[in-house]
């Protein structure tokens, strides 16, 4: 059964399209205004193993926050979507990763449920023409639009570049556990019989 989709939103603020494969190989064609997010997104499928194409364009000369949440949001869409009723899945995911000085744990519950924990305590600066803060503005996106428990927090880091990175491969890894298919799993992963009611 196909787990790919497309999904677009379209607003006065931004236009983005999102199509994903969840059984990929991390192939990838990311096109956004904002170079490092670009760079975070093509960590998302490369760790992910997910195939991602994305086209988002926005008001990029206000700030970048509404292209980098609009995005975050599409892609928790299109998530959802490729999970269907999420039968046979893993579930949950957990990754812990470093890059360099940085420790970054993600842990993720794709319930049905949202609620975002943030814990890293990162200083508002640019890593190139991205302001640091939008890291916290797209994971929190991801799990609105995904209606996904998602937890994310530092161990240690002083480089932002590193930190913010390491956050997009943890994340990566903890959702390629969480979906992947249970080869010892009948139906929905819950005793409820169902993920998101």
């Amino acid at each position: 059964m196909s787990r790919s989709c497309t999904v677009s939103r379209e607003t006065k603020e931004t236009s983005i399209e999102v199509t994903l494969d969840l059984d990929g190989a991390g192939d990838y064609d990311v096109e956004t205004p904002i170079g490092f997010l670009t760079h975070m997104v093509e960590q998302l499928a490369r760790h992910g193993a997910i195939d991602l194409t994305v086209r988002a364009t926005g008001d990029t000369h206000i700030d970048g926050h509404h292209v980098t949440e609009d995005l975050g949001i599409t892609i928790g869409q299109a998530l959802a979507q490729a999970l269907g009723d999420k039968a046979g899945i893993r579930r949950y995911g957990a990754a812990t990763l470093p890059m360099d000085e940085a420790l970054v744990t993600a842990a993720l519950d794709l319930s049905g449920r949202t609620y975002f924990v943030w814990r890293v305590p990162i200083p508002k600066a640019k890593i190139g023409e991205f302001d640091s803060e939008l890291a916290e503005v797209f994971f929190e996106g991801v799990a609105r639009g995904a209606q996904m428990n998602l937890h994310m927090h530092m161990h240690a880091g002083e480089n932002l570049h590193h930190v913010v990175e390491v956050c997009f491969k943890a994340f990566a890894r903890a959702l390629r556990q969480a979906a992947e298919h249970d080869p010892r799993a009948r139906g929905v992963p819950s005793t409820k019989g169902t993920l998101g009611q």
